[in-house]
């Protein structure tokens, strides 16, 4: 499995997703849209506006939270193999 976290330093959504991924040892390539004009388009183009996090799960975009209302954990375990424990 490859992930993708498209993420800047500031968002605390992105915070919460790197910790998740960290916590139940995802491996994970972090990509700073702040950092890189030509990824914060390519967030632009696959979901319709800057918003991060954004995860890329072997290719399949997916937003890992809910704005206002935080990380969806649960999809987050279904989407990345993760057991409840």
């Amino acid at each position: 499995m490859t992930v993708q976290l498209y993420s800047t330093n500031w968002c605390r959504d992105c915070r919460a997703a790197k910790q998740f991924l960290n916590a139940h040892g995802i491996p994970y390539t972090e990509v700073d849209v702040d950092a890189d004009p030509a990824a914060s388009a390519e967030v632009i183009a696959h979901v319709g506006k800057r918003a991060v996090p954004q995860l890329v799960i072997d290719g399949e975009w997916f937003q890992p939270y809910t704005p206002g209302r935080g990380l969806l954990v649960q999809e987050l375990h279904q989407r990345l193999g993760i057991p409840r424990e």
